[in-house]
């Protein structure tokens, strides 16, 4: 998977994942049932990390969690940047 800058803003509305709450994380978008910003998991890829990194720091998530937030991002950042 090619890394990503998510800098220029990701909308994750679309993402199945996803979910914003009022008064949880001040509202931001988190996954699903956790308190975990999907751009944090986004931003460790991209400097880096593997998944299986990612899943050693966030064990909560599954593998294919991880990866589906990681091509959503990636698909999304590719509709911003034709």
């Amino acid at each position: 998977m090619p890394k990503l800058d998510t800098h220029a803003g990701i909308d994750w509305t679309a993402c199945e994942l996803i979910e914003q709450v009022p008064g949880k994380v001040s509202g931001r978008p988190v996954v699903r049932g956790t308190r975990i910003m999907p751009d944090g998991i986004v931003n460790s890829f991209n400097m880096g990390s593997t998944i299986e990194d990612i899943h050693e720091d966030w064990p909560s998530l599954s593998v294919a969690q991880i990866k589906r937030l990681i091509e959503f991002a990636h698909a999304n950042r590719e509709q911003l940047n034709p």
